[in-house]
């Protein structure tokens, strides 16, 4: 029975940071548009680290070392005790990389007349400058002529 539940144990480990390493999406044509910015605020930027990355890796780190801790079913629960240990810990230490950076919420005022928000990392922008806007949606980027 114990058997049984470390390697459904193991195996939801295993699906579970195959999912986590999978690509998120096709990735858009890049598209470049010209504009000059208008405005510049502060901004927080969420942090880019994948949720639940660090428990899985932490639980797979677990898994690992409970295999090298007796034998038998002393084994197979010292397996399921470091996954479930691991998992915890690796959540707690991803949670210090988690934290917001600081950014910059870009207005630009295409060529074309519209009015373009972009939020991203701080950089040496100023307003009135004339830049490009490179890609679009959350990867769009604005960058110096």
């Amino acid at each position: 029975m114990l058997r049984q539940i470390s390697k459904i144990a193991l195996s939801l480990l295993v699906t579970i940071g195959l999912v986590a390493c999978a690509p998120t999406g096709p990735s858009a044509p890049m598209e470049i548009r010209s504009g000059v910015i208008e405005q510049i605020n502060a901004a927080q930027i969420k942090s880019s680290h994948e949720t639940g990355v660090g428990a899985v890796v932490g639980g797979l780190g677990g898994l690992g070392i409970g295999a090298l801790i007796g034998a038998g079913t002393g084994k197979t629960v010292a397996m399921v005790l470091g996954a479930i240990g691991g998992a915890v810990a690796g959540n707690e230490i991803q949670k210090h990389y988690d934290k917001p950076v600081e950014g910059q919420q870009i207005f630009v005022r295409t060529s074309g007349g519209v009015l373009v928000s972009v939020t991203q990392p701080t950089s040496n922008l100023r307003v009135g400058q004339k830049v490009y806007i490179e890609g679009s949606g959350t990867e769009a980027r604005v960058v110096a002529q």
